[in-house]
């Protein structure tokens, strides 16, 4: 799989699970991509309305757009149904963070067809990949 390929082609990202804490990763992840990317991102959480002003969605099938990429800081036993999600939003690419490994989220996600990529971190590979 070509990380730098996904990367590229990507044009709208959806962060699962993002969270207002400036402590978490997902929030780290967010802040790197409005600065370091062209990115339409959009955050989805169904417990926060807004974080930093920026609106934050329930759910994948809430947003005004289908992403091309969802990355996602979930618990793996919330996987199936985040990829679930992802397939009915017409996503292209599952993107588990660093530590979300589920061999059967990941055949289930290529049998549909999406690209999956699991435990990396799209902040590591967009810095060194296109950074």
């Amino acid at each position: 799989m070509d990380l730098e390929e996904i990367l590229r082609e990507t044009r709208t990202v959806a962060i699962v699970g993002a969270s207002p804490n400036p402590d978490r990763a997902s929030h780290e992840i967010w802040t790197y991509l409005k600065a370091a990317s062209d990115y339409e991102l959009y955050l989805v959480n169904p417990t926060v309305d807004e974080i930093e002003g920026t609106p934050v969605y329930p759910s994948l099938a809430d947003l005004p757009v289908a992403p091309d990429l969802v990355d996602v800081f979930r618990r793996r036993e919330h996987l199936p149904g985040v990829l679930a999600d992802t397939v009915a939003v017409g996503a292209k690419v599952l993107w588990l963070q660093l530590g979300l490994w589920d061999e059967q989220v990941a055949r289930d996600g290529a049998a549909a067809g999406l690209r999956v990529v699991m435990d990396r971190c799209i902040k590591v590979d967009h810095a060194r990949l296109l950074g």
